[in-house]
């Protein structure tokens, strides 16, 4: 990990719900997700991660099902992941997630139309 952008808590704290993490035996960081939200009926999960060497053992299963659990708890009614193709069956099949149709316009190659 690099050094965060000074002020960057500050900024992300006010829209954050929280962090759900993951540590092996010794402490150390292994995985993590941060549940965002709008201040109302929306939460997204935002940077889901594990490290390499402890994917496909359940810690990102694990991580996703306590942040949908918190963002109940916090009343939230929707939880919302944007995900790549290739990570189809661990969001919709080992999630939970249901598929829905959204946009997106990716602003540094789109131009921002």
């Amino acid at each position: 990990m690099t050094e965060s952008e000074a002020g960057w808590w500050d900024r992300v704290r006010p829209h954050s719900l929280g962090w759900v993490v993951a540590r092996d035996a010794g402490s150390a960081l292994v995985g993590f997700v941060n549940v965002a939200w709008d201040g109302g009926d929306h939460a997204f999960l935002l940077d889901p991660t594990v490290r390499p060497d402890h994917r496909r053992a359940g810690i990102g299963t694990e991580l996703v099902r306590l942040a949908v659990r918190h963002a109940a708890d916090a009343g939230c009614e929707w939880l919302e992941v944007d995900f790549e193709e290739h990570l189809t069956a661990f969001y919709l099949d080992a999630c939970g997630f249901r598929p829905t149709r959204a946009g997106l316009i990716h602003l540094r190659s789109d131009g921002g139309r």
